[in-house]
């Protein structure tokens, strides 16, 4: 039977801390995906759109950094990219085949 190893990936903040991160606890995840299940009602508003992931990314730092697990807070330390390993990591949702922001 083969099995898989789920590597560590390392995420570095704008403030230069450096989050380890694996995909999420089924507890953690649950919570994650009914957050993230919105996202179809509102990817036509960025605003909107950007909100729900600082949510969903919020959910997953109780697992990687709970000090972090504070929108505020993230939104000081995250840019665009960042979020979207965070979410890409701790879901397993590729991110570029989900979300197209609108120019």
């Amino acid at each position: 039977m083969a099995t898989t190893v789920n590597e560590e990936k390392i995420v570095q903040l704008i403030d230069g801390t450096e989050i380890k991160l694996r995909p999420l606890k089924i507890s953690l995840l649950r919570d994650f995906l009914k957050k993230f299940e919105g996202i179809t009602k509102v990817a036509d508003d960025n605003v909107k759109t950007m909100d729900l992931l600082m949510e969903c990314v919020a959910i997953a730092m109780k697992q990687y950094n709970p000090d972090l697990a504070d929108i505020t807070k993230l939104e000081e330390n995250l840019d665009l990219p960042t979020v979207y390993q965070i979410v890409e990591v701790a879901s397993g949702i590729n991110m570029s085949d989900t979300i197209q922001v609108n120019s």
